[in-house]
């Protein structure tokens, strides 16, 4: 199994919602995100559904501390409204 199969595995979630968020950011973003970001997105992928569903439906949010993952958070929430996220090739 690859990388990318395993990922879309664990993108696999409780909810119908999270499962569409999740797999089209792996689909159209993930490979060309910087390395940063592809890794918070792993890290995201290992909440619990409680969490991702709070944190992408937008019932809270993680402490401000975690810039990355608000940032990550705030694109996947952009990219259900506009398909329309850039990314600058940093790798």
């Amino acid at each position: 199994m690859t990388k990318l199969s395993k990922l879309k595995w664990h993108c696999r979630r409780s909810m119908r919602e999270l499962d569409v968020l999740l797999i089209n950011y792996l689909e159209q973003r993930y490979k060309q995100a910087p390395i940063a970001e592809q890794q918070t997105f792993q890290a995201l992928l290992e909440l619990s559904d409680n969490q991702l569903q709070n944190y992408l439906l937008g019932e809270s949010k993680p402490a401000e501390a975690d810039k990355n993952l608000l940032d990550l958070i705030f694109k996947i929430k952009l990219q259900r409204r506009n398909k329309s996220v850039t990314y600058k090739n940093s790798n």
